[in-house]
């Protein structure tokens, strides 16, 4: 019998990229990322339900996937600026489209879950 490696955790492109982006921070970092470079300040105050270690957390796991870039100024206290790399910005293309999606979908969405907690 072939072993099917479509879906193998290891080797399935869609399940490496999809870890590394699919949770919601990530999304939305990429997407507060996208007017240009913010400190981390600008960062947390576009995202204010998110706490500072994960948006710390976050932002080191975009920058270790190539996604952003971190440049450090000398000041005091340290200046920290992230932008999105080549790599971040080719991401936008389908982000947007499935932001597009999700915001022209979301009405009959939530149209189905009224439904369906209706029934049970």
């Amino acid at each position: 019998m072939k072993h099917n490696t479509d879906f193998d955790p290891e080797l399935c492109p869609v399940r490496t990229v999809l870890a590394k982006i699919g949770d919601k921070w990530s999304i939305l970092l990429l997407h507060a990322l996208k007017p240009g470079q913010k400190r981390f300040s600008e960062l947390a105050r576009a995202l204010p339900d998110i706490s500072q270690r994960m948006l710390t957390a976050t932002l080191r796991k975009l920058e270790r996937d190539g996604f952003i870039s971190r440049h450090v100024t000398p000041s005091i206290p340290p200046r920290v600026d992230y932008k999105l790399t080549a790599l971040g910005l080719s991401l936008l293309t389908p982000l947007d489209s499935l932001s597009a999606w999700a915001a022209e979908n979301r009405p009959a969405i939530l149209k189905a879950r009224q439904a369906y907690d209706r029934s049970k």
